[in-house]
């Protein structure tokens, strides 16, 4: 079950990150993933030493890394007592199974990695269900050659040989009535809040999406002065928060949403689709983005993709470009005649790409140091009273 499987985070282990990348694939961005992967393993407790890169056309079938580099692997980590190994891909089951021998440690794919930081953040009975629903799809494949197994239920008189294939399909039926389970509890709480979404009224549902950690928490806390929680680690929020604001005379609901990220495990998004109902059937999306981070473009693909595979990719959106205040770039040397690339781009500059044909959908800020806030307050105040006139026309209360 999954208590048994997650690591209290005050217990740090020395890990080291391992990926398979093409041969022709930029190795600056092989680094910004493995970067992402290492701000992954902090937050679920792992020190990271030494990140491995293997290029490949493809992941070995077998062991997803060529032999030379599993013994590179295996020499460094009984050298330097590294006691968990952080895989930046899905591992098939026999992947995960031959890995482990060969190597005899603890290796973390990348989608068990982010389940067990999920089951970490996790504070709610609905967030913990989720999760405990996803962790048991990921599990259900897997129960060959697991470090740690389910507990056995045994009955009967006599076991003989062959007595582990058995056990396998008593653990997968047990897993299995406990997805259905989960599935219904699900159900359940899904109508409370289907319920509760119904009795907030009439007013205007606004929601904020954006990739992990680009600073949706503190914009919350912002713009309804309350106090979620907010923390530079990945998925501080799991949970859906909803708060009345008013900005001048226009009331609105605001809705905090779990944060998406690059290879989002399929389960954590099938299991989280109900807490997404917030972006789903809101009147207008604010896409947060970090608009300091090198590889903020791809962040928003991301977020765009999720949108769409949650079939709410028609709705309005506000592009907040957010902490302005960490923005950097390099400036070109005059004699440099090298091609100019993103990084060389001002703020200004930048400003003047794509993002001038966003006209009023777009705002530049830093919630931490308040930059720009009165006119994101304004490009909200006006979209939420244009959308309150289109459903309301005869409800003037607010003109």
């Amino acid at each position: 079950m999954i208590e048994s499987k997650i690591k209290p985070a005050s217990e740090f282990e020395d890990a080291i990150l391992v990926t398979v990348a093409g041969k022709r694939e930029d190795a600056d961005l092989i680094e910004e993933y493995l970067d992402e992967l290492e701000f992954l393993t902090l937050t679920y407790g792992g020190v990271t030493k030494k990140k491995f890169i293997q290029r490949l056309e493809k992941p070995d079938k077998a062991t997803y890394i060529g032999k030379g580099k599993i013994q590179e692997i295996k020499a460094y980590v009984e050298e330097n007592n590294i006691q968990l190994i952080v895989i930046d891909d899905e591992l098939s089951p026999a992947q995960q199974k031959n890995l482990e021998k060969e190597l005899n440690k603890k290796i973390l794919d990348r989608n068990f990695l982010i389940l067990q930081i999920f089951a970490q953040r996790a504070q709610t009975a609905y967030a913990k269900t989720q999760v405990e629903l996803a962790y048991s799809q990921y599990l259900l494949p897997r129960l060959v050659g697991l470090w740690t197994h389910l507990e056995r239920q045994r009955g009967g008189t006599g076991t003989r040989g062959g007595s582990g294939e058995k056990e396998i399909e008593t653990d997968r039926r047990i897993i299995r009535d406990k997805i259905t389970a989960l599935k219904e509890k699900l159900k359940e709480i899904d109508k409370q809040m289907i319920t509760q979404r119904k009795n907030r009224g009439e007013l205007i549902r606004v929601a904020l999406i954006g990739y992990t950690n680009v600073g949706k928490s503190t914009i919350m806390n912002m713009l309804s002065k309350s106090d979620v929680f907010a923390e530079n680690k990945l998925f501080a929020t799991l949970d859906t928060t909803t708060r009345k604001v008013v900005i001048d005379n226009v009331p609105f609901l605001l809705s905090d949403t779990v944060g998406f990220i690059r290879k989002l495990p399929t389960q954590l998004v099938e299991s989280f689709k109900s807490t997404l109902d917030e972006a789903r059937e809101a009147d207008l999306l604010l896409h947060v983005v970090d608009i300091s981070h090198k590889t903020f473009e791809d962040q928003i693909n991301v977020v765009n993709q999720t949108m769409t595979d949650i079939k709410a990719s028609d709705k309005p959106v506000i592009m907040v470009f957010n902490k302005i205040d960490a923005f950097t770039h390099i400036e070109k040397e005059e004699d440099d005649l090298t091609p100019i690339t993103r990084e060389n781009l001002s703020l200004e500059e930048l400003k003047r790409t794509w993002m001038s044909k966003m006209n009023n959908d777009c705002v530049f800020i830093s919630a931490i140091e308040k930059d720009n806030i009165e006119e994101f307050r304004k490009i909200i105040y006006d979209r939420v009273k244009e959308l309150h006139k289109k459903r309301y026309p005869y409800n003037n209360f607010l003109y």
